[in-house]
């Protein structure tokens, strides 16, 4: 008897350590995104030393074997599977007008209406899509991770 009730208190210290997918889902892109937290702004800044938001997206996402992606906002826009907002997953690029001329700025959906981008004034940062800042420059959103690296991205 007390063999099977070790036995059963061993069970369930497995189980209910073991994380949940949901949690496990973002903990991949977040911390590659939380190592680069607070890195300035620098037009044209493809490195730890300085992003822009492009730069910071191929910075990253290389981190996960997305290479092949175009240097602009607006090239980065027209590429892979347009996805609607409510359908976003981690990974995915969402792009904004924040100048008034079309798609110039961009970032990675990191989960929880939240994304990580290379702000002009304040460097990579967390926002969410509902700030009314954000919320009223929404274009569009594109998957251009595969599954593969999606995979890799949130396990």
């Amino acid at each position: 008897m007390k063999k099977l009730i070790l036995s059963l208190l061993g069970a369930a210290v497995i189980f209910t350590t073991a994380a949940p997918s949901t949690f496990a889902s973002e903990v991949r892109l977040e911390s590659e995104v939380n190592q680069v937290l607070g890195t300035p702004y620098l037009w044209g800044g493809t490195t730890v030393a300085g992003f822009d938001c492009t730069g910071f997206i191929l910075y990253v996402l290389k981190k996960f074997n997305v290479t092949d992606l175009p240097r602009t906002s607006q090239s980065q826009a027209k590429v892979g599977t347009p996805v609607a907002k409510k359908n976003l997953r981690t990974g995915d690029l969402v792009f904004f007008d924040t100048l008034g001329t079309g798609v110039s700025h961009a970032g990675i959906y990191i989960g929880d209406n939240q994304f990580a981008h290379s702000s002009s004034s304040k460097g990579v940062r967390i926002s969410k899509l509902s700030d009314t800042y954000y919320k009223d420059r929404y274009i569009t959103a594109r998957r251009v991770v595969d599954e593969k690296s999606y995979h890799k991205m949130v396990n």
